[in-house]
Formats: C-alpha cells, sequence, structure tokens
C-alpha cells in the first residue's frame, strides 16, 4: 500500500491510494482539480478507480467531477447522509461498511460533528505495515475540525471513535493547520514535553517545505488536546471543573480553540 499526500489550495491534501499488488488506486478528496491531475500526470497515472470523499465541504469535493471525467473515475463515495451534496456521488456508505482496492481492506467510519455526514476510510492489508486513517476535516494532526453542523458530545463521540484505532495507525488529514494546533496544545498544556518535541519537529518539517503528515494515533494521545479531554492540566488552563463530562470538556476546548 502506497500513500502519496497531494497539496492543493494553500493548505489541503488530496491523496492517492495504491495497491502495489494488483495495481488498482482511489483519491481521497478530490479537492482541486488543476494540481492533482497534474501530480497523477507526473507519476504516470492515467486512470483512477475511484474518489472517497470525505465530506461534502466544497474544498474537498470540488474537484470531483473534473477528476472523473479526466480519469474515467467508475465510483465517487461519500456518505449516505450527503447524498446530493457530493458532486457526481454514486456510492452510498454506511457506518461499518467494508469493501477492497485490490489487497487494500476498507472500513468507512461515520465520524460527524464537522459535518454530519463526515466519514473516514480505516485502510490496512496484509504486508505487517501499520495502518492509516484519512480523517478529513474531523480530525487534524494535534487538533480537529471546527463544528460547523454537529455538536459537542457527537464531535467527541467521533473523536473517541478515532482514537480507538491501534496507535500506529496513521494519520492522513484534510489540511496541513498542524504548527497552529501545537501552539495552542502548548498554551493549554504548557508541561506536556511531547508537545514541545512535536512542534519543533513540525517546525523543521515545514521550514524543509515538507508535510507534516502522517502523524500516527499514538502521537494524538500524547499531544492532540481533544484527545485530552481528561488531562488535569488542560482543564485547570481553561477553568474547566474536573468532574465536568469529557464532552462538556471537549466543547470548552474546542471554543478555547475557536478564539485562540
Amino acid at each position: 500500500m502506497k500513500i502519496t499526500p497531494i497539496p492543493c489550495f494553500s493548505d489541503n491534501y488530496a491523496y492517492l491510494v495504491e495497491c502495489e499488488t494488483t495495481g488498482e488506486n482511489a483519491l481521497v478528496d478530490a479537492s482541486e482539480a488543476a494540481p492533482i491531475l497534474a501530480a497523477l500526470e507526473a507519476r504516470g497515472v492515467r486512470q483512477l478507480g475511484a474518489i472517497w470523499s470525505t465530506h461534502h465541504h466544497p474544498d474537498h469535493v470540488g474537484g470531483n467531477e473534473a477528476v472523473a471525467r479526466a480519469l474515467g473515475v467508475r465510483e465517487v463515495a461519500g456518505h449516505v447522509s450527503d447524498k446530493g451534496r457530493i458532486p457526481a456521488q454514486t456510492r452510498f456508505l454506511a457506518d461499518g461498511e467494508t469493501f477492497s482496492l485490490g489487497a487494500i481492506r476498507v472500513t468507512t467510519l461515520h465520524i460527524p460533528g464537522h459535518t454530519l455526514g463526515a466519514v473516514g476510510y480505516v485502510v490496512t492489508d496484509d504486508t505487517g505495515s501499520a495502518g492509516a486513517v484519512f480523517t478529513g476535516d474531523t480530525l487534524f494532526l494535534a487538533g480537529c475540525g471546527r463544528m460547523f453542523e454537529g455538536t459537542p458530545p457527537m464531535m467527541h463521540a467521533s473523536l473517541a471513535k478515532l482514537a480507538a484505532l491501534p496507535p500506529d495507525t496513521r494519520v492522513y488529514c484534510g489540511h496541513e493547520y498542524t504548527k497552529s494546533n501545537l501552539r495552542f496544545a502548548a498554551h493549554v498544556e504548557p508541561s506536556n514535553a511531547n508537545v514541545r518535541a512535536r512542534a519543533e519537529h513540525a517546525d523543521k518539517l515545514r521550514t524543509d517545505g515538507i508535510a507534516t503528515v502522517p502523524g500516527t494515533i499514538g502521537e494524538e494521545l500524547e499531544t492532540n488536546p481533544f484527545f485530552r479531554v481528561r488531562s488535569a492540566e488542560v482543564r485547570r488552563t481553561l477553568g474547566i471543573a474536573q468532574n465536568a463530562s469529557d464532552a462538556e470538556a471537549f466543547g470548552a476546548i474546542r471554543a478555547a480553540k475557536d478564539a485562540f
């Protein structure tokens, strides 16, 4: 299994997923057609089997129709509730649905909160290497998306579903927001040495023009304040009662990030 990030717009990522056994491929989030088509042409990709959309926002699906036309895409997938909102959608997925891309196994996770139809795609194969998850704008590295359509309990439950994946699962998110997310993480949990180390690493990567993706679920558990809603320090910093529920704490952290 090979995964290649394709930068789009100023800070979006699309991803080419390739089965190295059969040569079958798919694209996650056809954000913007021109850079995607240029990147695929440079890689010698003349046909594309599928587009997997994580949610309906235009900066993730705006290139669906043009990419599908240019590369003979047979299938455009998204959540069943996004019918009519994802351009060219032909497959309507439910939570937990599984399918294959060659030797790659794909499991759909419904992870609403940023939007009601947000989905993640968990991919694994038989090579023994770590699996990966495409999280769109639900989970970012060291952060999470704003709640445009969902509620704090809904978004917290979606993040908990992602947090339960194996720690070595690679995280491929929708935007390059890692540096700013880590600044907020350091603000709310200043004694967290893992946050400081990760921030230094992210700074170096970006200085060198390298993407911060992928991270891992294990790194998120150590550094992402939205995974760390039970941290006593995070709660003290933001004035969240120690006996507040996890969902209440999440809502307070998200509000603080919105104003940061």
